[in-house]
């Protein structure tokens, strides 16, 4: 069964997302970041592909995509909160983002 991420791991879990970009939210428990691509279609391809993983793991982020941008909120909807599937989707989006 899935958790919320517990305090004491956070540090050592959210230390490489947030030298990436990443941030925590201001006012949920949640991670956010702007992903830029050189056009709408690398953005949207990789929309797609990180889309696959998020439907594999049943995880799905909140997103928008405007253009070459993609804004992303991690967040665990059953307790509302950050879980280790926050994690791992964050790391999976950080290495789809550089290939």
């Amino acid at each position: 069964m899935m958790k919320k991420l517990p305090f004491g791991e956070r540090d050592v879990s959210l230390a490489p997302l947030l030298e990436n970009g990443w941030v925590l939210h201001s006012e949920r428990d949640a991670l956010v970041k702007e992903f830029k691509f050189k056009s709408f279609i690398d953005a949207f391809g990789w929309m797609t592909r990180v889309a696959i993983w998020a439907e594999k793991w049943n995880h799905h982020p909140e997103w928008s995509n405007v253009y070459s941008r993609v804004h992303v909120t991690l967040i665990t909807h059953d307790f509302d909160g950050l879980s280790d599937l926050d994690i791992k989707l964050a790391r999976k989006m950080e290495t789809m983002s550089s290939n």
